[in-house]
């Protein structure tokens, strides 16, 4: 038992004295980049999948 109290001693010490958190803009700030950016991917993989489907549906004509 004391041995989980040790970690658990050290993880909130850890937690509290030696990470450094963000401060409120930077999280703000990060977070819009990812939001930008997730945007962003998922628009180039759709025009990917449309572009694809189209050439699909273009062969598959073909082929009948």
């Amino acid at each position: 038992m004391s041995k989980i109290v040790e970690i658990w001693k050290a993880t909130t010490d850890e937690l509290i004295n030696k990470v450094t958190w963000p401060s409120w803009e930077e999280l703000r700030s990060s977070t819009s980049i990812v939001l930008i950016a997730s945007i962003l991917f998922a628009l180039v993989i759709l025009l990917i999948d449309k572009a694809f489907g189209g050439v699909m549906d273009i062969l598959y004509s073909l082929l009948q």
